[in-house]
């Protein structure tokens, strides 16, 4: 029957037989097709059911669910039915092939049903061969003798996260009390990205403060804006592929000044008849903060009054004289009704009493008893006398003995108001820029210029008013003269008698690495040469009538050795200014270098002091700054400026807070001054990179018959624990060879990275095949160990070195300042007070680039002397008053222009 079409028959028969088997009449095409393909496998899916359960349907117990791709990673779903004798997966229409599953068969012990599960691994290439077409998806059949169930559908998707914010936080200046919008529209991805906010890197958790509240589509809502509420707002998105962060919002949370309660009324300014009262309030309740605005109105309110007229009391006539009494004496009296003292007048003066004896006609006793009682008051007029003669020379006595004792220490004392007095003498000294003075000065105030000669007196210990620590012994007889604000004094002197104190004893004796000089409210700066190390004290500091001695000196780190531990590692040198008790008016600004990236991302840099007893102490973790503390850092590429109310011993410590934390290191290469043999020596010195390690280096070097024979270089040293490693490569053949056995030198990272060691370097020996070659070309090479290297051209002549040169160490008064003392009063009284179109300091911070310290500028009684402070210590040496001028100008203040004098037209 089937003739040619034998193998079709063949295929038809099997068929039939199966579907009677089965005891199936019809069955789906795309069924018989699975079936074969199950059937086809050396793994077949097929299982035999007990009769008891052939009349059941299969139902899942685990049915495939919804999966993300995340980078290269499949996923896997998985499918459990019961009873069922096939199961097995369908993908976006077509069937998955059997040896794709995995299969496990087990018995369910409560219901004795046999059980079957299938997994199946979707990759990503899968899922985008069909992208843009339509989602893709899986779901699990299961077959059994009575008929077939199906699962749900489970969506496989590619999961992302887009890397910029549709709508990112903008900064706000709010009112206190006042509702801040802070909007956020995550970046595109898929899951869709969960959001948080935080504040200054903290989590805002509204469960825990309910004065926050995150809204359905992530906009962050401040109910009441607080002053605790001023900060740095970042948006943060992330899902299981990445997080991301937006640019911070600064919200700033200003205070309007509002009035106090008015006081009582003052009393009436006249005595008697018409005058004035007042009272007056305060811009106090509260007082403006953050730039918020001034008070409106009066102060003080005034009102007339008229005082009643104090009525001086008066005697009334005497009565009439009394009978003569048994003690032969008569009286009579007044009274002070005319008039009576009435509103604070004086009271009557005089006696209102008189006795008179009585003579001997009118006296009722005898002349006998009159003689007696005449005798009795003899006696007592006599004793009367004696005993104020007495008292008289006792109180000359004792007058006599003060005023000795006062004229023995007479002479000390004049001594010692004097310098507290007159201050310094004035001399004919052309101060550095007079031709800015172009201000005629107020003489109806203090003086505030100074130029002259700051003379030491020999006072008796504690005559400085100086608290709360040791103090400087004091000066020996002599005199420090300031020339051009430069003081010249014996630093060996000074270091000596320094030494000598208590608190002192651990301070070096180094005298290149000390400055000292002598200030008053007039300021000054003192710098340690070469090494970025100032420190500013701004006028007014000091409180006037007051001369402090200060120093500043740079230690040594074998000398005072920080306790470091875990990541940690000395960023900066350790520096001391003092002494650390003087009483400070206004924070002064010590400049130092440090030696990290600036990344506070990377880093957790902490301010340490050390105290009296020598134990060093956190005292500010960089980048959480308190504006109520009395330190705080200004953190620039290369250095760090302190603002700080106490004197002491300061250092940054920093701790890695992942492998991408690098520390800057400076490479510098030195020889031998001179060189008579063929044999060459280079060392290559690895220090931090700040420049009282490299002064250090430059001052054993020169003691050794070193000399500088290239620029420093700069490298990038990585938290990896890796050694560095440095060669020589690319040397004229023909005229120089190595020495070196081994192809490199290696430092252990630790020695790099803990900082301690003084005087890190390899030697590189060569030799020069001729005493006639003095010209040297080769590469240096430095890398860590599996990281990326840095190679630097050195192409320099043995005979030729570089130099170095030296600043002034100390400058007092108007020279160590850029700006005039009388122009900078101009300056703050011009900027300090609020203005509402926002020309004042907060203007002056944001044109100098410094916004991000508004808070810790408004926290003072004058934000632009503060700023101006700032200025100055940045720019003493590079500094251009005409630039700032400029800024002024484009403030729109008038008082700019004393800037722009020529030296022509002064």
């Amino acid at each position: 029957m089937c003739s040619w079409r034998t193998g079709v028959c063949a295929v038809g028969s099997f068929v039939s037989f199966i579907l009677k088997a089965f005891s199936i009449s019809t069955w789906h095409p795309s069924k018989i097709y699975a079936f074969f393909i199950l059937q086809g496998s050396e793994h077949t899916a097929t299982a035999t059911l007990p009769a008891a359960f052939s009349d059941l349907l299969p139902h899942f117990l685990v049915e495939p669910e919804d999966e993300y791709i995340v980078k290269n990673k499949p996923v896997t779903l998985t499918c459990r039915s019961t009873p069922a004798t096939q199961i097995y997966f369908k993908c976006n229409g077509e069937w998955v092939h059997q040896d794709d599953h995995l299969i496990e068969r087990t018995v369910d012990p409560a219901t004795a049903l046999p059980v079957m599960q299938v997994t199946i691994d979707i990759t990503r290439q899968q899922v985008e061969k069909i992208f843009g077409l339509d989602e893709y998806w899986c779901q699990c059949v299961a077959w059994s003798t009575t008929g077939t169930q199906k699962s749900q559908k489970a969506y496989i998707r590619i999961a992302y996260l887009r890397k910029n914010f549709e709508e990112e936080p903008q900064g706000k200046e709010v009112a206190l009390d006042q509702e801040v919008l802070l909007r956020c529209h995550p970046p595109e991805g898929v899951p869709q990205a969960e959001v948080e906010w935080q504040r200054n890197e903290d989590v805002i958790d509204p469960a825990s403060d309910p004065n926050f509240f995150i809204t359905t589509d992530h906009n962050l809502v401040i109910k009441n804006a607080r002053l605790a509420d001023t900060g740095n707002y970042t948006c943060v998105a992330k899902n299981i592929v990445a997080r991301r962060k937006s640019t911070s919002a600064t919200v700033l949370v200003y205070v309007n000044g509002g009035w106090s309660t008015w006081t009582t009324w003052s009393s009436c300014s006249a005595v008697c008849g018409r005058g004035w009262q007042k009272r007056s309030r305060s811009c106090t309740n509260p007082t403006p903060l953050n730039g918020g605005t001034s008070c409106e109105g009066q102060n003080v309110q005034k009102s007339a009054c008229v005082a009643t007229c104090p009525v001086d009391g008066g005697w009334s006539e005497w009565s009439k004289w009394s009978a003569c009494g048994a003690d032969c004496s008569m009286w009579r009296t007044r009274e002070c009704t005319q008039p009576s003292p009435g509103t604070g007048g004086k009271e009557c003066q005089g006696l209102d009493l008189q006795s008179l004896n009585c003579t001997s006609e009118q006296c009722p006793q005898s002349e006998c008893t009159t003689t007696h009682i005449l005798g009795a008051e003899d006696v007592a007029l006599y004793v009367g006398m004696v005993a104020v003669a007495l008292c008289l020379t006792l109180l000359l006595i004792v007058v006599v003995l003060v005023y000795r004792r006062k004229k023995e220490g007479l002479d000390a004392d004049v001594a010692d108001s004097s310098i507290l007095t007159t201050g310094f003498q004035p001399m004919g000294i052309k101060p550095k820029n007079s031709h800015l003075l172009t201000i005629q000065p107020d003489l109806t105030t203090t003086t505030t210029s100074y130029q002259g000669t700051l003379r030491s007196r020999h006072d008796a210990p504690g005559k400085f008013s100086m608290t709360n620590g040791p103090l400087l012994d004091p000066l020996p007889n002599g005199s420090h003269t300031l020339h051009n604000g430069k003081l010249n004094s014996d630093p060996a002197e000074f270091v000596s008698r320094l030494s000598t104190q208590t608190y002192f004893k651990t301070l070096p004796r180094d005298v290149a690495n000390t400055s000292y000089g002598t200030f008053n409210f007039l300021g000054g700066r003192l710098t340690i040469p070469s090494t970025g190390i100032s420190l500013l004290i701004p006028p007014e500091a000091i409180p006037r009538g007051k001369i402090y001695e200060i120093y500043l000196t740079v230690q040594r780190k074998e000398d005072l050795r920080l306790p470091l531990a875990g990541c940690q590692t000395l960023l900066s040198p350790v520096v001391s200014c003092g002494p650390p008790g003087v009483v400070l008016s206004r924070p002064v600004i010590l400049s130092m270098d440090h030696c990290f990236d600036a990344c506070l991302d990377n880093w957790a840099v902490r301010l340490k002091k050390q105290n009296y007893e020598g134990v060093w102490e956190d005292i500010l973790l960089m980048g959480e700054e308190l504006v109520s503390e009395p330190y705080y850092c200004q953190l620039e590429a290369e250095t760090c400026r302190l603002f700080s109310e106490q004197l002491g011993t300061f250092a940054l410590v920093g701790e890695s807070l992942h492998m991408g934390a690098a520390k800057r290191l400076r490479l510098v290469l030195f020889s031998d001054a001179y060189c008579s043999t063929l044999e060459y020596n280079i060392r290559v010195y690895c220090m931090d990179d700040t420049q009282d390690v490299f002064k250090e280096v430059m001052q054993m070097e020169r003691q050794l018959g070193g000399r500088l024979i290239d620029e420093p270089h700069v490298l990038l040293f990585k938290d990896s624990y890796h050694n560095l490693r440095l060669s020589i490569h690319d040397m004229p053949q023909a005229h120089w060879r190595s020495k070196l056995l081994a192809g490199y030198q290696e430092i252990p990272f630790y020695h790099i990275w803990n900082g301690s060691q003084r005087y890190l370097h390899c030697t590189f020996t060569l030799e020069r095949l001729s005493l006639s070659t003095c010209e040297l070309t080769c590469q240096l090479c430095v890398w860590q160990v599996e990281g990326e290297g840095q190679s630097f051209s050195l192409d320099f002549n043995i005979a030729k070195f570089l130099l170095m040169d030296s600043n002034a160490t100390a400058l007092a008064g108007p020279s160590a300042f850029q700006i005039p003392y009388l122009i900078r009063q101009k300056i703050c009284s011009s900027l300090d007070a609020p203005c509402p179109n926002g020309a004042d300091w907060r203007m002056l911070a944001q044109r100098l680039k410094l916004e991000r310290h508004m808070s810790f500028f408004a926290s003072k009684a004058s934000p632009t002397s503060v700023i101006l402070d700032l200025w100055e210590a940045q720019h003493f040496h590079s500094g251009n008053i005409n630039q700032l001028a400029t800024v002024m100008a484009d403030i729109g203040k008038q008082e700019a222009m004393i800037f722009l004098v020529s030296d022509g037209e002064c």
